[in-house]
């Protein structure tokens, strides 16, 4: 059900080999919701997007600072993430540090992580 004819109300965002978005995208499918995959490798990712995701989540949120490519950085690297303007550099420059998957509704409303309970609540409000 990830491609559909017609625009899905929904998008997720993340990178296609991320077992927390293979069980999203696995979810979704099962509850045949329709979809739009965003892989931030193959399809890019843009400054007005991470502002977007700024503003509906907060960049400390969005920044996966338990993950491996987190922990590659160099000290001066995380060191220099202060703000949201510089953790949108660092996004833009390494996009597997993003937090994901991000589930992003046609409003102006956006969910992070998976939880089958809250991805149900959210697609039930139809956001």
């Amino acid at each position: 059900m990830a491609e559909s004819p017609t625009s899905p109300d929904f998008t997720l965002y993340g990178i296609k080999n991320c077992d927390t978005v293979k069980k999203a995208r696995r979810w979704l499918d099962e509850q045949q919701v329709a979809y739009r995959f965003h892989d931030y490798r193959v399809d890019g990712l843009t400054a007005e997007m991470l502002h977007t995701f700024i503003a509906q989540q907060g960049y400390e949120a969005l920044l996966n600072t338990r993950g491996t490519t987190w922990r590659k950085l160099s000290e001066e690297e995380r060191g220099a993430v202060t703000d949201a303007g510089s953790a949108l550099q660092l996004m833009l420059a390494h996009p597997a540090v993003i937090k994901r998957p991000l589930l992003a509704g046609s409003g102006e409303t956006s969910l992070l992580g998976f939880d089958a309970g809250r991805y149900q609540h959210f697609i039930s409000q139809g956001n």
